[in-house]
């Protein structure tokens, strides 16, 4: 019997991750394998080394097919970054069968006369999500199929991705010896794996904190109704640690996993922590307060960031269901607190959901929301629970924790 067989490539900042999965029919998605690599090849969602990228996208697929033991050659791949950006366009088509009663092919129509629109010539179609039909002027209408009527309407949110980051995509995984698929949002795959519906109807934010970017996705009414992407996520909070305190990265990185806190309140037990010295330096010893000061402070920034941004898009009040945070940067420690204190909502970790058997469990964690979702496949844009609209905008804080180097070096000093 036939395998339903999906494979999902998710091409992260600081890892590439591969899964294989089972579609069975009862619409269970079992995991058969799943590969983690480093990655060195991406800079904040977009592809930098092509080679370093390829052989990253190799190891992780080789790794997730010698488990599964399943040969791929088909993936769909998560796309994201700041070259996201949306258009807001509505067009309509008159119904001209003799039964007047709406088809998919309609639906077809209203795609392709969308597909001949005038975008930049540096960027091409990712999704076209509809966001309300209208039929005879009757609006409010998530499926249209079957109803009757002489004209068919509709509003869409147009993604548009970079073609040259596209196609460094397509050069990356074609020299790792695969195709792929399709390009999937890399917000929408998140949601998918991660909210409930009942979330995504009451109204939910997610935060999805990678380690180059950190995507945001506004649900309500079962829809998604605003994202963006800001490129800023763990690694800057990596390199405050790294400046901060002078080490080199990969011990920021350590102290920020093993000793990190997003909050002051939430540290268990004050203890030092060991830096090691570099150079001249010898090893010296620092308070997790002051390491959690140097990461709170660039949390609260982010979280400070995106609550402006529910608050301008209109969304802030909409927002019963609270917060869920997902992606590697939400597992530091403390970070649901302080994002409880910073939005005034409730928030939780969000974990992929709804896996069936195999080895579903390994990729139970925020970090894997991304390519958990890749595996669900594109949703096809014939809902109004894939609206979209994306925005992008660059943080710079590199004057937020001045003081708090002075006071790390002051520190040193008096040692």
């Amino acid at each position: 019997m036939k395998k339903n067989i999906i494979a999902g490539l998710d091409l992260g900042t600081t890892k590439v991750c591969a899964v294989i999965a089972e579609k069975t029919d009862d619409n269970r998605i079992d995991i058969l394998g799943f590969g983690v690599a480093p990655s060195e090849g991406l800079h904040k969602g977009l592809v930098a080394n092509i080679g370093k990228t390829a052989e990253a996208i190799k190891e992780a697929v080789s790794i997730a097919s010698n488990r599964a033991g399943i040969q791929i050659s088909l993936v769909n791949v998560g796309v994201a970054g700041e070259h996201i950006t949306s258009i807001r366009h509505r067009n309509y088509v008159t119904i001209t069968s003799e039964e007047k009663e709406i088809t998919k092919s309609d639906l077809d129509r209203l795609e392709s006369d969308v597909r001949t629109i005038r975008i930049p010539s540096d960027r091409q179609i990712l999704h076209i999500i509809p966001e309300e039909f209208s039929v005879d002027h009757q609006g409010g209408i998530e499926n249209p199929i079957g109803m009757s009527g002489s004209r068919l309407e509709a509003t869409n949110h147009i993604v548009l991705a970079s073609i040259p980051a596209i196609q460094n995509i397509k050069k990356s995984v074609e020299r790792a010896g695969l195709q792929v698929q399709d390009y999937i949002l890399q917000p929408i795959a998140s949601s998918s794996s991660v909210l409930e519906e009942s979330e995504k109807d009451l109204g939910v934010a997610l935060i999805d904190i990678g380690g180059g970017t950190t995507d945001i996705a506004i649900f309500h009414k079962k829809a998604i109704k605003h994202t963006k992407v800001i490129g800023v996520a763990g690694n800057q909070v990596t390199n405050d640690i790294r400046e901060s305190l002078g080490v080199i990265t990969e011990e920021a990185e350590i102290l920020k996993r093993d000793y990190g806190y997003a909050t002051e309140s939430a540290i268990i037990r004050e203890e030092d922590i060991l830096i090691k010295g570099v150079g001249a330096r010898g090893n010296t010893k620092i308070p997790v307060s002051l390491l959690t000061q140097v990461i709170s402070l660039r949390m609260r920034e982010l979280f400070s960031l995106v609550d402006n941004e529910l608050r301008s898009a209109g969304f802030k009040n909409k927002i019963k269901a609270g917060i869920v945070l997902t992606g590697g940067g939400s597992l530091l420690k403390g970070c649901s607190e302080l994002a409880e204190e910073v939005f005034g909502l409730p928030t939780r970790i969000g974990v992929p959901q709804e896996l069936g058997s195999g080895l579903s469990n390994e990729i139970e964690s925020p970090e894997f929301a991304t390519v958990a979702g890749l595996i669900r496949g594109v949703p096809g844009g014939r809902s109004s629970e894939y609206q979209t609209l994306i925005k992008t905008k660059k943080i710079k804080g590199k004057g937020k924790i001045s003081f708090l180097a002075k006071r790390i070096q002051q520190f040193f000093d008096e040692l």
